[in-house]
């Protein structure tokens, strides 16, 4: 059995927190939590709480066991961009642009693995 839960308009480049889902990526879940305390990259700690989410979800809506969970999938969208001026020399302008992200993890029971 699967369950997922999303986080939406995280405010960092979506190729930034792949880098970090790559890491996680069917691993199973306490292994996936520990990479995710330890790792130095600041999309973690969102990626943390979704994935919380996502067990959290498994428990209390199918009865599953968070121990014997693993991250089926993850992977990050990107979400609309934030477009800001920058002045430059000369009377110029460029373009700032401020990406976001919703990311998605899918968990899944071991069953399912094999």
């Amino acid at each position: 059995m699967r369950t997922h839960a999303k986080a939406r308009f995280i405010r960092q480049s979506p190729y930034k927190v792949r880098r970090v889902l790559d890491l996680v990526r069917g691993l199973p879940v306490p292994e996936a939590r520990v990479v995710l305390q330890h790792t130095n990259r600041r999309a973690a700690e969102p990626i943390l709480k979704c994935l919380d989410s996502a067990v959290a979800n498994a428990q209390h809506n199918l009865a599953l066991d968070p121990d014997e969970l693993f991250v089926a999938e993850a992977y990050a969208d990107e979400g609309p961009t934030l477009k800001r001026w920058r002045p430059r020399a000369r009377g110029r302008a460029t373009k700032i642009r401020k990406r976001t992200c919703h990311i998605t993890i899918v968990v899944a029971d071991e069953e399912e693995k094999e």
